[in-house]
């Protein structure tokens, strides 16, 4: 069974960073493609980057290219979030979640296992 666990969010100012990680466990890491995606209060779940299996291609939602940055360490069956530049708007709780498909898919139906969450809470 694969799990998924995410760490590292927080409260943080404007401009702040922070550095989420998300850990699996249960099945071999790099078979899949991974996501992360966020949920502000009110809004729909909203894809924020995601990162093919030997990291060979990313993809970035507008909102975060350029402050974000998602990368993997396979030998530690972990994905990271930089994230740099934090804007009150990037309030969220913040999801990982798995994919066994090719590419890196922005829609959150093509990823079968998530994470729990992490808040990241930015202060103006």
């Amino acid at each position: 069974q694969v799990q998924l666990l995410e760490s590292g969010g927080g409260l943080v100012q404007t401009g702040g960073s922070l550095r989420l990680s998300c850990a699996l466990s249960g099945r071999p890491f790099s078979s899949y493609t991974m996501g992360w995606f966020r949920q502000a209060p009110g809004k729909e779940r909203e894809f924020v980057a995601g990162i093919t299996p030997y990291g060979g291609a990313t993809a970035y939602a507008d909102s975060v290219k350029g402050r974000f940055t998602i990368s993997r360490d396979n030998a530690k069956n972990t994905v990271f979030l930089q994230m740099n530049s934090l804007k009150p708007e990037d309030t969220a709780a913040y999801y990982c979640a798995a994919s066994a498909r090719v590419g890196v898919s922005r829609d959150q139906d093509n990823y079968s296992t998530w994470g729990q969450g992490t808040q990241v809470t930015v202060s103006s």
